[in-house]
């Protein structure tokens, strides 16, 4: 009697362990598929910020290309204006500097 109550007991045990292996199984699978899971997603929150990154970064450089161009029109309109009121002083004030060279020239100095 007593060896079939060791033998039973026996039994049990291996039953519980087989039991608990299973129970070990099944929670590395269920991890291994929630990493999987979780790589996947991080992976997709990583494509969605690249791609909303890579959009900013092109409106952006549309933004600044197109103001690039008003820009140089804007440069250009103020240079040709500043060059046009150079030319106005420089032809207002050109017979003050001959004037002044010539007499600069022909005054002699010991």
């Amino acid at each position: 009697m007593e060896s079939s109550r060791g033998q039973n007991g026996i039994q049990a045990l291996l039953a519980a362990e087989q039991e608990a292996q299973h129970i070990v199984n099944a929670a590395r699978s269920a991890k291994q598929a929630r990493l999987r899971q979780a790589k996947e997603e991080a992976e997709k929150e990583i494509a969605e910020f690249r791609a909303q990154m890579e959009a900013d970064f092109q409106r952006k450089l549309a933004e600044t290309s197109g103001d690039s161009g008003a820009n140089v029109k804007r440069l250009e309109k103020e240079t040709e204006a500043k060059i046009g009121h150079l030319k106005t002083e420089a032809s207002r004030i050109s017979s003050d500097v001959v004037q002044m060279l010539m007499r600069h020239v022909t005054t002699v100095k010991n």
